[in-house]
């Protein structure tokens, strides 16, 4: 089978080589445990079950996951184990199962979900970077309960430059429209806790606040003040940030007051806000093949 799963469209065949997001056709995970990190609406008391894939088919230079995302640091599952992956966080009380970089993999994730979507009773959150084709994304109507991409950049020239992502706004704008298709308006339990929604994550990034007000701008205009977006202030540099200039520092305060002050003029009526203490590797996680051993 032929890989056109994402924008790059590689046409490769991964059973006989990588990709550009340098996996094969097996699907390989770095770690499988209940993540009280997320949202609140995803996390919530319980943890959310999340599942981190290793690899990906973005190339983010300041990647706080550059261990699974770019080294590719991970063990190789079986559809069956995987499966029983999700069941087992289910029975460990995870309000959900989130797949963590799962895009590059939709491929072979297609008929899993299917399998998994019969047996469980929690929602399956598609945790993506945006990279996305709205051709893939259509065959997880149904299946997905709960979208969570990311909306990294309007600039293309900053796509290009940081994630070697080229018409990264194109695409992901496209994506996340779909995702609203799918899924409509967001509902919550009686503990607050999402069933089905979408919430949009956007990374401020030191000297890049008109990209944030121009990222925020479209949001509000295509898809309204009510969308919930998550304005995450944890951007630290690290893997290879030195090399983009401007990038080998934190988020000034000045700067996440700036766009949370847009945030607010723009009437957004749903959101999530970080310290500046959360810019920091305490919060990433240890990725050492938990919850996945054979």
């Amino acid at each position: 089978m032929l890989c056109n799963a994402c924008p790059f469209e590689c046409n490769v065949d991964r059973s006989v080589k990588p990709g550009r997001c340098r996996a094969t056709d097996e699907i390989e995970v770095a770690q499988a445990q209940l993540h009280f990190w997320e949202e609140p609406p995803i996390s919530g008391t319980r943890g959310s079950g999340t599942i981190f894939f290793s690899h990906c088919n973005l190339s983010c230079k300041f990647c706080q996951n550059y261990d699974i995302s770019q080294i590719g640091f991970g063990k190789k599952v079986t559809p069956e184990k995987l499966l029983e992956i999700m069941f087992n966080l289910e029975r460990q009380g995870a309000h959900n199962i989130n797949l963590v970089s799962p895009t590059h993999y939709s491929l072979q994730l297609l008929p899993l979900l299917k399998k998994a979507k019969a047996k469980l009773k929690i929602p399956i959150v598609w945790n993506s970077n945006g990279y996305e084709k709205v051709e893939t994304l259509r065959q997880l109507a149904g299946l997905v309960s709960i979208y969570l991409p990311d909306l990294k950049y309007f600039s293309d020239e900053l796509a290009r430059n940081f994630s070697s992502a080229p018409d990264y706004f194109k695409y992901a704008t496209a994506a996340i429209l779909e995702m609203k298709r799918q899924v409509g308006g967001n509902i919550y339990d009686d503990e607050g806790i999402i069933q089905r929604g979408l919430i949009i994550r956007h990374l401020v990034l030191p000297g890049q606040v008109e990209d944030s007000r121009q990222v925020l701008n479209w949001i509000k205009t295509n898809l309204g003040a009510d969308t919930p977006i998550s304005l995450m202030a944890q951007y630290y540099p690290t893997y290879r940030a030195k090399e983009l200039p401007g990038m080998n520092r934190r988020l000034r305060a000045a700067e996440y007051q700036e766009i949370k002050e847009h945030f607010l003029a723009l009437g957004f009526e749903q959101g999530f806000l970080q310290e500046l203490s959360s810019a920091s590797p305490d919060y990433t996680p240890d990725f050492e093949g938990r919850g996945i051993e054979n």
